[in-house]
């Protein structure tokens, strides 16, 4: 289905953007994986993606933060394959701590990588979609970018800023064959979720698969975690020709989270 075209996922070395490197390589997409880790595992990561799939993969080491890294993100994308059709804003950073004392170079990091890449990358991959009239831009929100939790100030502000730089996006694209949605993820057991176990067990005082229990329980009515597999079936539906009249949505898997 998306055999010659190519697409960058941001945050992909693991948890929902490797999820989503598999399923658009699954589909014939040519892969830039980013994102941060030991060396040697994300070549494995990336050999595996290329075997598994019959597609060719190359790494990039950008740092999301840092806008000049993103542009060179975008042109390894198009030197190596040509474009840049398909691009999945996923990379994503998380510390809690109520606003009062929350640590001002936190909230710096957190808008920089959750907020700020995004419009970089957005804006570095348009103008070749727009020459070729033809692009897929998925930028993974949350349920975060609907709704908000205590203690959780900047990643609320920078999911919410997604949906909104989504909007203007699909908007702005909506006559040139380019369409922009957010998927908003619930709880999905990623590595990043995880620590929040982790650290809820610890701070309590009690097994992890009980911290794990009682997080769902507090939020998700499903009580069970979605998938990177399933959000990258998501991805795969907007970025198909039954999706290309979809644009500016921000798609809940989150188990009724939002529903209540």
């Amino acid at each position: 289905m998306l055999k010659g075209r190519s697409a960058i996922v941001t945050g992909s070395t693991s948890g929902i953007g490797l999820g989503i490197a598999h399923e658009l390589a699954a589909k014939g997409a040519n892969i830039v994986i980013n994102g941060f880790g030991d060396a040697k595992e994300i070549d494995n990561i990336r050999i595996g993606i290329e075997k598994k799939h019959g597609v060719k993969c190359v790494y990039s080491p950008a740092d999301m933060s840092n806008p000049e890294q993103i542009r060179g993100m975008v042109k390894l994308c198009e030197s190596s394959f040509g474009s840049a059709d398909i691009l999945v804003n996923n990379a994503g950073i998380q510390f809690t701590g109520r606003t009062e004392a929350f640590p001002e170079e936190k909230w710096d990091s957190i808008i920089a990588i959750n907020l700020s890449s995004a419009f970089h990358s957005m804006k570095a991959v348009l103008p070749g979609m727009q020459k070729r009239g033809w692009g897929r831009i998925i930028n993974i929100a949350s349920v975060h970018g609907l709704v908000a939790s205590k203690d959780k100030l900047p990643y609320v502000a920078a999911k919410h800023g997604i949906v909104g730089m989504t909007k203007v996006v699909a908007l702005e694209n909506a006559k040139e064959n380019i369409t922009c949605n957010a998927i908003c993820p619930g709880w999905v057991l990623t590595p990043l979720v995880q620590k929040q176990i982790d650290d809820r067990a610890a701070k309590q005082g009690i097994a992890v698969e009980l911290a794990a229990k009682e997080l769902l329980f507090e939020k998700q009515p499903s009580q069970r975690f979605a998938t990177p597999e399933q959000i990258g079936a998501a991805v795969i539906f907007l970025c198909s020709e039954t999706g290309s009249a979809i644009t500016g949505i921000s798609l809940p898997i989150d188990g009724g989270w939002t529903a209540q």
